[in-house]
């Protein structure tokens, strides 16, 4: 209600559980104080107590100052726009719910959903191919429209649609979620059948049992794929000749298991400026598969399978900027250039916002060389975080914040008021705000950059990545949980996925040059040393050059601290000045990096916070 329901946003909130026959000794009627945002703990009383505690409620001082004339007509018809969490989205849409139905409107989510349909319509009804390219900022929804539009023709025979990702985390979390939920469906189902069947003496053995687990990750994988899965069904019957993939006619003429053209007319590739290079996926293909000389980029190859269709096909590529974290990752500019080369007549839809440099250095819309097939809308980009429902200039201050425009980063976090984001020295007073600040069922945890090697003197050990399912998923009884702040996740594993609350720990693996005007990259690893005239090796921080893996590491931070819905605290250590000097957390690095996030506007945890 306080987050989500318009008129409720700026009143008091002060929750009230009523147990008619409970027992006085679990009541609890007085208040306590309120939360920054207006909310009180919540109160529990019984019948008897009941007129006592909306007493105690109406005679408290706090409420009395938070206390407005409310319009109850106008209270009661006043919108009520969640933002759900994407795991909480994808449930709901297996749930047969719409986007425009569990999201917020002023998102434009249904805008770009309409867009994606037309699209789909038009190369059904006139026999086109198309590619349709939907960016935005992290958090925007682009993943939901992804879910919405594979769940939507997943319903239909002749429109089969496929979500196809290489985040194995996203993947595994939304295929777990989505089973677990459709178990929880089917157990509600059939017991309460044979409680029907009991109360009419009926034959409780026709009621049918409920799905397993098994099966439900069977029909959630059907439209739910980790592209390589995708990638391999495809190459089965097809061999390299030369500098192409060519069908091998004797092998489906022998084989029914199979199918050369794809099922599915429309494929949805998330988080598409991930796809792989030529050399990257030619790398893979040799190593795993024994395929000598692969001739085609991850996109290339993605695109030739859709275009096997004779009719028409459409694929959609989910586009986040600058969030390319991995070597051989060919950004978006890859699926532009094979389109220029090799697919002339297929349609191009996106968006003039591809201008920005997170899209192929704002070459983008240029690398279209045809303009009469390239087909621009805003509608196709996002420009709002739904995440960060608090704060939707999460995205810009971290953005001005990692290119070095403190000024421009001070001036944006004065708009965030809702979304507190602030910093320590110390990661017990992070997980002592983040417990202080979490309600309810809300998620936080800890986050840091897979490069972040030197966090393991603060028994942060990013090597040591957990069961990210469970990290995601459990609640604060299971020690797996995110909530238990035990187990730390880096980029890799939570692109496109988010949580409430966040802490994101900074290591000496990204530091301010001496000149504060520009960032130094660096990866651990082993380098020879002077000790007393003789050189011994050490494990020593060692610079990275190579630009592309430079933009990798920011686009890891970029991931991190855009990861919280509500909130974010953001811990420095102090490094390490005792004798002998660990030459590896030397203090003056750390305090570098937090007086440069101090400049940005951001502000120390203070006491009781």
């Amino acid at each position: 209600m306080k987050n989500f329901h318009d008129e409720t946003r700026t009143l008091p909130v002060i929750p009230i559980v009523v147990a008619p026959s409970e027992s006085d000794s679990r009541c609890s009627i007085t208040l306590s104080s309120p939360f920054a945002d207006g909310v009180f703990p919540p109160l529990c009383t019984n019948q008897k107590h009941l007129c006592e505690c909306l007493h105690n409620v109406f005679a408290n001082s706090d409420v009395k100052k938070l206390q407005r004339t409310i319009d109850s007509e106008i209270w009661e018809k006043s919108g009520y726009n969640p933002t759900p969490t994407i795991i909480e989205a994808a449930v709901a849409l297996f749930q047969h719910h719409n986007v425009d139905e569990i999201t917020r409107h002023d998102a434009d989510l249904d805008k770009t959903v309409k867009c994606v349909a037309d699209v789909v319509r038009k190369c059904k009804e006139e026999s086109r191919k198309a590619i349709c390219f939907v960016t935005g900022v992290p958090g925007a929804g682009k993943t939901l429209i992804g879910l919405q539009t594979a769940i939507t023709y997943d319903k239909e025979d002749d429109t089969k649609a496929v979500y196809l990702s290489g985040n194995f985390p996203l993947v595994e979390v939304l295929q777990e979620s989505l089973s677990r939920d459709y178990v929880r469906q089917e157990t509600e189902r059939y017991n309460r059948e044979v409680e029907e069947q009991k109360n009419n003496n009926g034959d409780v053995k026709s009621v049918k049992k409920p799905i397993t687990k098994k099966q439900a990750r069977s029909k959630v994988k059907a439209f739910i794929q980790m592209v390589h899965h995708y990638r391999d069904e495809y190459m089965n019957g097809m061999k390299v000749k030369g500098t192409k993939l060519v069908k091998d006619d004797k092998y489906f003429a022998k084989t029914s298991d199979h199918a050369y053209v794809p099922v599915e007319h429309i494929a949805i590739f998330d988080e598409a400026q991930r796809a792989w290079t030529k050399h990257g996926l030619a790398d893979f293909m040799l190593k795993k598969k024994k395929i000598s000389k692969f001739p085609y980029s991850e996109p290339h190859y993605l695109i030739s399978c859709m275009d096997r269709h004779e009719d028409w096909c459409v694929v959609i590529c989910l586009v986040g900027g600058g969030q390319e974290i991995h070597h051989d990752e060919a950004g978006i500019l890859e699926w532009l250039q094979v389109l220029n080369k090799h697919y002339k007549g297929w349609d191009v839809y996106m968006s003039e916002q591809l201008k920005a440099k997170e899209y192929a250095e704002g070459k983008a819309l240029k690398t279209i060389k045809d303009k009469a097939r390239l087909h621009t809308t805003p509608a196709l980009h996002l420009t709002s975080s739904m995440r960060a429902f608090r704060g939707e200039k999460v995205s810009l201050f971290v953005q001005h914040m990692l290119d070095l425009k403190p000024k421009l980063a001070k001036q944006t976090l004065t708009e965030l008021d809702k979304y507190p984001i602030v910093l320590t020295r110390s990661i017990d007073d992070a997980k002592t705000w983040l417990k202080k600040h979490a309600r309810g069922t809300e998620r936080y945890g800890i986050m840091a950059s897979s490069r972040a090697e030197r966090l393991k003197a603060i028994n942060i050990n990013v090597r040591y990545q957990p069961d990210f399912v469970h990290w995601f998923l459990d609640d604060d009884t299971d020690i797996r949980s995110s909530n238990s702040l035990e187990d730390v996740l880096t980029e890799f594993k939570v692109q496109g996925l988010e949580i409430d609350w966040a802490c994101v720990v900074w290591d000496a693996d990204l530091r301010l040059g001496e000149d504060g005007r520009s960032w130094q990259h660096f990866k651990l690893g082993t380098k020879s040393v002077d000790v007393n005239g003789i050189k011994v090796s050490k494990c020593r921080w060692n610079n990275i050059n190579k630009r592309e893996i430079q933009l990798y590491q920011i686009n890891a931070y970029r991931v991190l601290l855009t990861r919280a819905r509500q909130g974010m605290v953001i811990v420095v250590p102090n490094g390490d000045d005792h004798e002998p000097p660990d030459e590896t957390r030397k203090p003056e690095w750390y305090n570098g990096i937090f007086e440069y996030l101090k400049s940005t506007g951001l502000k120390e945890i203070k006491e009781n916070i």
